[in-house]
């Protein structure tokens, strides 16, 4: 995480954007009376919406956490693929 003032980041704006979209850097632009400004790339934004609609249902958070807990246990099993024909 990188962390600039207004000026830093108004001077050298074209290089941390690139920053943010090419290394997936976060920069936090600070402000006055701490009304700071996060930004990340667009990529890292959509991941982080998924992330939360996936974990913000409890459903989905409890089938996400069973499956975790069988991949750590060993108890999870590999199936191979099925080819499915357009007929």
């Amino acid at each position: 995480m990188l962390a600039l003032n207004y000026t830093q980041f108004r001077n050298e704006m074209k290089t941390h954007l690139d920053r943010v979209t090419d290394d997936y850097e976060t920069v936090v632009v600070t402000r006055k009376e701490n009304k700071n400004v996060v930004i990340i790339s667009e990529d890292a934004y959509n991941n982080m919406l998924e992330n939360m609609h996936l974990l913000g249902n409890k459903a989905n958070y409890d089938w996400l956490m069973e499956s975790k807990a069988q991949l750590e246990t060993g108890s999870a099993s590999v199936h191979p693929l099925t080819e499915v024909s357009d007929e």
